[in-house]
C-alpha cells in the first residue's frame, strides 16, 4: 500500500520507524530525569564509610550505601540519592577528610572540703550525695576508723569522686603524718604518710609592754608559743594577775618548715621569764622512756599538782576577799573565789586531777562543777554557761582537761568563772595558796637530764636578738 509514496513519506508511515522513535523519546526522557537527580545531588557517592567513621561509629561504620532500584521505563541505574531527592530532601555530600567529634569522657573530681564545727564524715558524704557504703567500707579497714571519727573543725579533706562514688581521699593527721586512700579495684586502701619536714631552732627575747602575745609578735614569733610559754610557768606565774609592764622573756624554740615553707612553732625547748625581779627558767627533757616535762634547772618539776588559774588570759573582775558588796544582792558577804571575766563560751580546765562530785545546776552558782583532789583538796567551777562532752559525777578527770565553758548563770551580773579552792573546808585564796610540787627528775636520770640540757640554758643568756640555728 505505500508502493506509489516518496521514499520518505513511506519511513515516516512505516510502524517501525514509529517504535523507534516512541523508544527515543522514552530514553531521553529517562536522561533527562537522570541528569536532574544528579544535579540536585552533587558529589554523592556510594562507597563505604572513610576509616575515620569507622572508628568512631562502630559498627555502623561498615555498611556500605547501597544503590537504589531503577527507574521504572528506564535501562538506567539512578544515583543512590535518588529517592531522597524525589521527596524533597537535599542530602550533603560525602566528605573523606572531615573528623567525627569526640564525646568527652567525665573523670574523677576533686573537691576540698572544709570541715564545719559538729561535721562528721558521714554528714560530708551526704552532702556531696557520695555512696554511704563506700564510708562503711573505710571505716571497716583495720585502724582507719580512729583517723575518720575526728575531725577538727577547720581542717581541710582533699576528697576525690566520680559518679556519686569515693574516688581518693587524703587528709592532714598531724603536721608529719598524712592519711592517704586510694580506690584499688572493688576496695579501698589505706596508708599513713610520713612527711618529710625541716626543724629549726630558733631564740627570740622580749620586754612585755601591755600583753605577752604583743611583745612575743614584736620578737618575732607567734601567738603559739606565747601559750605554751604561759603553760609552762602556769604554775608559778599567774598571767592574768601578776604579768606587769617590763617584764621580759627569753625563749628558745623549734619552727617547723616544709619545702621550705613555714608551718608553724614546734615546742618550746628551754624558756626564762622575768617578773618583779624574780627570775624562772624552764627547760624541755624527754626521758629514755618518751616521757615529756619542763623542769628547772636543779631537775625540779616546775609542774605542780594544781593549775595557779582554770583558764587562759582573761582579768580578774572579783578577787578573793572576805568583805564584799554583793553586786545583785547588795549585801557585804564574803567573797571565798575569785572571780575570772571571760567572753561565753571560755573553755575552764580542771585545776588538778581528781574525780567529780557534782556537775549540774546549783543555787546562785547557777551551772557548777565539783571536783574532789583527795588530800582533802576540793575545787569549784560556778556560773557555767555549759558542760564539757562527758563531764558528769564520778568521771575521773585529768589535770588541764577542758571539763566546762564561761558563762553567766545563777546570780552574775556579766559572763565569768568563779573559781574556789577549798582544803579540809576551809576557803582558801586560789592565787597565793601554797599548791604541792609535782616529783622532781628521777636520780637515776639526772646525769642525762644535765647534759641534754646544758646547751639549752646557754641559749637563754645569749646577746639580744633573734638567733636562727638550722639542724
Amino acid at each position: 500500500m505505500f508502493n506509489g509514496m516518496p521514499s520518505k513519506l513511506r519511513f515516516l508511515r512505516a510502524p517501525s520507524t514509529w517504535r523507534l522513535l516512541g523508544g527515543c523519546a522514552v530514553l531521553g526522557c529517562g536522561l533527562l530525569l537522570g541528569s536532574h537527580y544528579i544535579h540536585r545531588t552533587p558529589g554523592l557517592k556510594t562507597a563505604t564509610l572513610t576509616a575515620s567513621a569507622r572508628q568512631n561509629s562502630g559498627a555502623a561504620a561498615s555498611t556500605s550505601v547501597q544503590p537504589a532500584a531503577a527507574v521504572p521505563g528506564t535501562s538506567m541505574q539512578p544515583t543512590a540519592a535518588a529517592p531522597q531527592a524525589a521527596a524533597g530532601i537535599i542530602t550533603q555530600p560525602a566528605t573523606h577528610n572531615a573528623p567525627t567529634a569526640l564525646v568527652p569522657i567525665p573523670g574523677p573530681t576533686l573537691s576540698n572540703v572544709t570541715v564545719g564545727r559538729n561535721d562528721t564524715l558521714e554528714r560530708i558524704f551526704r552532702r556531696m550525695q557520695l555512696d554511704l557504703v563506700d564510708l562503711a567500707t573505710l571505716r571497716a579497714l583495720p585502724g582507719l576508723k580512729a583517723h575518720l571519727d575526728e575531725l577538727r573543725p577547720g581542717e581541710t579533706l582533699a576528697i576525690e569522686s566520680s559518679d556519686g562514688h569515693l574516688v581518693g581521699l587524703k587528709r592532714r593527721l598531724s603536721v608529719a603524718e598524712t592519711l592517704q586512700v586510694i580506690k584499688d579495684g572493688t576496695s579501698f586502701r589505706a596508708d599513713v604518710l610520713q612527711i618529710p619536714l625541716e626543724i629549726r631552732s630558733r631564740t627570740v627575747t622580749g620586754t612585755i609592754d601591755s600583753s605577752l602575745f604583743e611583745a612575743m609578735t614584736a620578737a618575732g614569733a607567734h601567738d603559739q608559743t606565747a601559750v605554751s610559754l604561759a603553760d609552762i610557768f602556769a604554775y608559778d606565774i599567774d598571767f592574768v594577775l601578776d604579768i606587769q609592764p617590763g617584764d621580759s622573756f627569753t625563749v628558745t624554740y623549734e619552727e617547723i618548715f616544709e619545702n621550705g615553707k613555714y608551718l608553724q612553732d614546734g615546742p618550746i625547748l628551754a624558756a626564762r621569764f622575768v617578773t618583779q625581779g624574780r627570775e624562772y627558767v624552764g627547760l624541755r627533757y624527754v626521758s629514755p622512756s618518751g616521757k615529756v616535762g619542763y623542769y628547772s634547772a636543779e631537775g625540779r618539776s616546775l609542774r605542780k599538782a594544781f593549775l595557779r588559774a582554770p583558764l587562759e588570759f582573761t582579768r580578774v573582775s572579783s578577787p578573793f576577799t572576805l568583805h564584799r558588796r554583793h553586786p545583785i544582792l547588795n549585801l557585804i558577804r564574803a567573797h571565798t573565789g575569785v572571780d575570772y571575766a571571760a567572753p561565753i563560751g571560755t573553755p575552764v580546765r580542771a585545776a588538778g586531777e581528781g574525780r567529780i562530785l557534782f556537775a549540774g545546776r546549783r543555787g546562785g552558782y547557777g551551772n557548777l562543777v565539783e571536783i574532789d583532789h583527795s588530800r582533802g583538796i576540793h575545787t569549784v567551777y560556778g556560773h557555767l554557761s555549759r558542760f564539757a562532752r562527758g563531764i558528769r559525777p564520778g568521771r575521773f578527770v585529768e589535770q588541764g582537761a577542758v571539763i566546762a565553758y564561761v558563762g553567766m548563770t545563777g546570780l552574775a551580773t556579766g559572763p565569768h568563772l568563779h573559781y574556789e579552792y577549798r582544803v579540809n573546808g576551809v576557803y582558801r585564796n586560789p592565787q597565793t595558796v601554797n599548791l604541792p610540787d609535782a616529783g622532781p627528775i628521777e636520780p637515776d636520770l639526772l646525769e642525762d637530764f644535765i647534759s641534754k640540757t646544758r646547751p639549752l640554758i646557754a641559749s637563754l643568756y645569749l646577746p639580744t636578738g633573734p638567733a636562727l640555728v638550722s639542724r
